[in-house]
């Protein structure tokens, strides 16, 4: 007869099986954390992916709405050529702000006079008289009349244009000022819309009110940038009259309105675009903005001087090279020295910075020297 295996062996076993399983739940954590993980994991996994699909489609949408705007601003222009003109005058840029123009004393300019004239209703013309420095300690205090009557003194005057943008307290300005004797014109302060029949009538108007006090003293005209296109449309008015200036100076000038606008860094993200000069350059001619510098210099018969930097992005230094070789060519400027100084880069002089040049007042001794032996 078998005898039933209830020896203690057999219990002994039962319990230490059932002891290693039951002292194992480390064992039995594990297996439950895996099988819970597995959803979490998926969760993230998800999460990442429409992470990524969000942030494609958020891309997508704004290169689109650049694309949209790339596209409509041709179009915008096109149809409102008047925001055109406002972006060649730039006259809404008063830069530097905060600064009060009849102040001049406040950007270090204590022997400089502010005022304005009405070239006709409803236009005043901001200007500031700079006396030559030897005379500071005797302007102080001095008021308009005084100013004017050193007009009449043997001082040679120089009326001044200035570029786009930003008013006569512009810092590289004020930094010309001090180089030479000026007078400016400037429609930073001024009141009325600018155009170029505008301005080119509102530097006529200086021109004439200084012809008329500094007796036969030399008057020159300087222009830079955007004011050298308003210099040669004075000066060819004044020389088809008869009544050339003692010289012109032109500092980074450019040929025409049309040629500087595609050359512009402003126009780079367009000027390979299909339809460029007609969405673009001809908006600027619909304002009747031309500028014509180099048509100017076939009628201009007074000594002329360029200076050009090399590094210069705004106007490239080719085109006043162009315009140089354009009036060593005129008719009309034959017989009077056409001189041209280029500025290395090297010297990152730039576009507004030539009157860092320690050479500068020599270079104008010299020029305007031979033009008028004493200036």
């Amino acid at each position: 007869m078998r005898r039933r295996n209830n020896s203690p062996n057999a219990d002994h076993d039962s319990s230490a099986t059932k002891t290693l399983v039951d002292s194992s739940p480390k064992l039995k954590q594990c297996h439950k954390g895996d099988a819970s993980t597995e959803p979490g994991d998926s969760d993230k996994t998800m999460r990442r992916k429409f992470g990524r699909t969000g942030l494609r489609c958020r891309m997508r949408r704004i290169f689109l709405w650049l694309l949209g705007i790339y596209i409509a601003i041709p179009f915008i222009i096109k149809l409102c050529p008047s925001i055109q003109a406002k972006l060649v005058f730039l006259n809404f840029v008063r830069v530097p702000y905060f600064i009060d123009l009849k102040r001049p004393q406040d950007q270090g300019l204590n022997h400089t006079c502010n005022f304005y004239l009405q070239p006709e209703d409803g236009v005043h013309v901001g200007v500031w008289h700079t006396v030559p420095a030897v005379l500071w300690k005797e302007a102080q205090g001095k008021g308009g009349d005084w100013y004017e009557s050193t007009l009449h003194s043997t001082h040679p005057v120089m009326l001044y244009l200035h570029g786009n943008a930003g008013t006569r307290g512009g810092d590289h300005r004020v930094q010309l000022y001090k180089v030479k004797c000026l007078y400016d014109i400037c429609w930073g302060d001024s009141e009325g819309s600018p155009s170029e029949r505008g301005m080119t009538l509102d530097a006529l108007y200086i021109y004439q009110w200084l012809m008329q006090r500094v007796n036969n003293n030399p008057l020159y005209i300087w222009g830079h940038s955007l004011g050298t296109g308003v210099a040669t449309n004075l000066v060819r008015h004044l020389c088809d009259r008869g009544t050339p200036p003692a010289a012109v100076i032109l500092e980074s000038p450019f040929t025409n309105i049309r040629e500087e606008a595609k050359s512009h860094p402003f126009s780079m993200v367009y000027r390979y675009l299909p339809g460029f000069e007609w969405f673009f350059l001809d908006a600027i001619t619909a304002n009747d903005i031309r500028f014509a510098s180099d048509e100017n210099v076939n009628h201009i018969s007074c000594p002329v001087l360029i200076l050009h930097a090399e590094d210069d992005t705004v106007v490239p230094f080719p085109l006043g090279k162009k315009l140089y070789n354009m009036a060593a060519q005129s008719k009309s400027l034959s017989g009077h020295k056409v001189q041209f100084v280029p500025f290395q880069s090297s010297l990152g002089y730039r576009h507004k910075f030539i009157y860092r040049s320690p050479q500068l007042p020599h270079i104008l001794s010299d020029f305007l020297g031979t033009t008028h032996p004493h200036a």
